[in-house]
C-alpha cells in the first residue's frame, strides 16, 4: 500500500523524500516497482473488475452469493468465500431493501369516528376541516399484526 502511494505521487514529490517520510528504503521501492504481475495477480485483478462491474450493474443489490453465480455463469471457477473476501477488499456491500410493515390495524374494539368529510376535500371556509396522519409515531403498544 505504501509503495502504491509512492508510485501514484511520483509526479508530485521526490521519491527519496517520500521513502524517507514513510520509512521505507529506496531500493525496496524500486524492486517492488520493477516486479511483474504474476498470472495469479492478473486473474485476481480481472475477477475484482468483474465483481465491481456486476455489483454496479445490479444497482448494488447483489451480495457474494449472487455475484458468485454470475461469475460462474461467465466461466470463472470461484467460491462464494473468495468473492466475499474480494468484495470486502473493494469495500462493496449489498444494499438491503427494507421490508414493508403494516401500520394500520382495522380489527379493534375502539370507537370509529364517522366519515363526515366523505372525500370532499375542497372547503369554503378556512379551518373548517383538519386532517392528519400520525401512524409514523411509535408507541409502546404491542404490535398485534405480527
Amino acid at each position: 500500500m505504501i509503495y502504491s502511494f509512492i508510485k501514484n505521487n511520483e509526479q508530485l514529490f521526490p521519491i527519496e523524500k517520500m521513502c524517507r517520510v514513510l520509512q521505507v528504503s529506496n531500493g525496496s521501492y524500486y524492486r517492488w516497482k520493477k516486479q511483474i504481475n504474476t498470472a495469479r495477480q492478473q486473474l485476481k485483478s480481472a475477477i475484482k473488475k468483474q465483481i465491481a462491474l456486476i455489483y454496479f450493474q445490479t444497482k448494488q443489490r447483489y451480495g457474494s452469493p449472487r455475484i458468485t453465480l454470475e461469475l460462474r455463469s461467465i466461466g470463472y471457477k470461484i467460491s462464494r468465500v473468495t468473492v466475499a473476501k474480494y468484495m470486502k477488499e473493494l469495500g462493496l456491500r449489498s444494499k438491503l431493501s427494507k421490508k414493508f410493515k403494516v401500520t394500520t390495524n382495522s380489527s379493534h374494539n375502539y370507537l370509529v369516528v364517522e366519515n363526515v368529510l366523505n372525500r370532499e376535500f375542497t372547503v369554503k371556509m378556512p379551518s373548517k376541516v383538519w386532517v392528519s396522519d400520525i401512524t409514523y409515531i411509535q408507541t409502546k403498544e404491542v404490535d398485534m399484526l405480527t
